[in-house]
């Protein structure tokens, strides 16, 4: 009988635990909600308190009422840029993995583009961009290139040191099995480089969306980035502060949406 009190006892203890551990987890999306709530009511403070004007600091309300006045205008210009930050990802993440498996396949060769990855992000973005659009022209390209470069150094320097990485370990036994150099990466490499890729593809897709629309300030005729230096010049402070608030919630999204599918992709990411 105490045998049973005292399993029943450690049943419910635990049963307890979990509840309070569940209780104590908030979902990623109330958590973002929280925060957001937070920020605007931080923000209408200011406002209120200390007697803004609208063409320095708009409202929250002001900026809603916006997005809704001009959804069809806003929904157009954010089509472009969303456009430009995903090719952008796409052609950046290839060039880092492309460059990062010739370092490893061909260690003299690292030597060399070394210097290009360092350029890549020594030289500003603002000095490149008005080269690519003389080259590329003020179309979506010179954007996607934009945002390319911007994310080409971190995706390459994490899919190289993962690769460079590997535990010896698992290398030499399957040396001793007689894997071939192919194998090697394919089956050891690239699995245990997963990991430190998806570490840069996450902060990639937090600066791509700073590539475009530095593309879009310095030449072009749509996008977000555009919208905002129109909206500016014509003190339209309300709509560029909509415009904003789109891109911060087109990025955060586009963060959120990577990570889960990273996540799926990529169970022992934790282990």
């Amino acid at each position: 009988m105490n045998d049973l009190t005292r399993s029943e006892a450690v049943a419910r203890l635990t049963n307890t635990q979990i509840t309070t551990k569940r209780s104590c987890q908030m979902n990623p999306v109330m958590r973002l909600l929280i925060s957001s709530a937070v920020i605007l009511g931080l923000w209408q403070m200011v406002v209120v308190i200390f007697e803004m004007p609208s063409f320095i600091l708009p409202a929250p309300a002001e900026v809603f009422i916006k997005l809704i006045e001009r959804y069809d205008v806003l929904l157009k210009h954010t089509w472009v840029t969303a456009q430009e930050i995903l090719l952008g990802l796409l052609l950046g993440l290839s060039m880092g993995l492309f460059f990062a498996l010739q370092m490893l396949m061909f260690e003299p060769l690292k030597r060399w583009l070394l210097p290009i990855l360092i350029a890549s992000q020594a030289i500003p973005v603002f000095a490149i961009a008005p080269v690519l659009m003389l080259w590329l022209g003020y179309g979506i390209a010179s954007k996607v290139v934009m945002a390319a470069i911007i994310i080409f150094f971190p995706v390459t320097t994490c899919c190289y040191d993962g690769l460079r990485n590997t535990p010896t370990g698992y290398l030499d036994l399957a040396k001793t099995m007689g894997a071939s150099k192919w194998q090697l990466l394919r089956y050891i490499q690239l699995p245990a480089a997963l990991p430190t890729l998806a570490s840069g593809i996450r902060v990639a897709v937090v600066i791509a969306p700073i590539g475009a629309v530095v593309g879009e300030w310095v030449g072009s005729s749509e996008g977000l980035g555009y919208l905002m230096l129109q909206a500016n010049a014509r003190m339209i402070i309300d709509e560029m502060f909509a415009a904003l608030f789109i891109l911060a919630v087109l990025s955060i999204s586009l963060y959120f949406i990577t990570d889960k599918l990273l996540k799926k992709a990529i169970p022992w990411e934790n282990q």
